[in-house]
């Protein structure tokens, strides 16, 4: 069941980046950002006060952390998809999604069976494979807007990776509050970094109200995260939810038509190897 739960939140990830990277193409990406962090934040926080939970000063301590690591890695995401192309961005950030929390995991003394390891091994290049620039020469040179969605990607992976395991801190019985205060602290992270770039962050079009439906799928999956990662290895959820490029790719080939480069369809060979190996385990 986790490992079910840790793929569907790699799903609604996938989804989030790619309706949150079509709309930051059209509007500026920190804009959509901050709408995704409070349109999540809203939902979850009607949710939380309907449902039962009881959340330690430890949980809402956590649940801060984890809402600047969030901010972080979204502001810079978004930067990025708006930027480049989303088969470059969104994949090189799961790499830094994956690794952070399985060396999080290793040093909290977990140790997953072998047969784990060999996924969350595979899933690593998997994720790398997925993430090349399809238009790179043969000369080994790196187009201007490859690099930069490079940059942006491995900023937003720490982010990410920061988030994973600061959200499996959080307790069982914590419920909603926790999520909602890391969407809300996220939404001021991603503001606090605008500033400081000097980029435009306030809603000033209607079409970037459309980032709010982002921010539910990101919301949802987060949550689906934090339950997969209370029956699970912190490890293993992190890296299977971490798998969400392949569905940012997938999407932006049917509808965008952006081509998968062989590399890229060896890559998404290896992430479904990873799942199925990490399930057998």
């Amino acid at each position: 069941m986790s490992v079910l739960l840790a793929l569907g939140a790699a799903l609604a990830y996938g989804l989030s980046d790619f309706v949150g990277g079509v709309v930051s193409q059209r509007v500026s990406a920190w804009t959509v950002a901050l709408v995704a962090q409070l349109g999540g934040g809203v939902v979850v926080l009607v949710a939380g006060l309907l449902l039962p939970g009881d959340p330690t000063a430890a949980d809402l301590g956590w649940a801060l952390v984890a809402g600047v690591a969030n901010g972080f890695g979204t502001a810079f995401l978004y930067r990025g998809l708006s930027s480049g192309r989303m088969g470059v961005v969104a994949p090189v950030s799961g790499v830094g999604a994956a690794m952070v929390p399985v060396l999080a995991g290793v040093g909290l003394g977990e140790r997953p069976a072998l047969l784990v390891w060999l996924g969350i091994v595979l899933a690593l290049p998997g994720i790398w494979l997925v993430s090349r620039e399809p238009d790179s020469t043969a000369s080994g040179d790196v187009p201007r807007a490859a690099a930069g969605g490079l940059g942006d990607g491995l900023l937003a992976g720490l982010g990410f990776g920061l988030l994973f395991v600061a959200l499996a801190q959080i307790g069982e019985e914590a419920g909603l509050l926790p999520l909602a205060l890391n969407q809300v602290v996220g939404g001021l992270v991603v503001v606090a970094v605008a500033m400081s770039l000097r980029q435009p962050w306030l809603p000033r079009r209607p079409l970037a109200a459309v980032g709010a439906v982002s921010g539910v799928l990101g919301a949802t999956a987060t949550l689906a995260f934090m339950i997969a990662s209370h029956g699970a290895y912190l490890s293993v959820t992190a890296v299977i939810t971490s798998l969400y490029p392949a569905f940012t790719v997938l999407l932006a080939s049917t509808v965008l038509r952006e081509p998968i480069h062989r590399s890229q369809g060896v890559g998404m060979v290896l992430c479904g190897v990873a799942v199925t190996c990490v399930a057998l385990g």
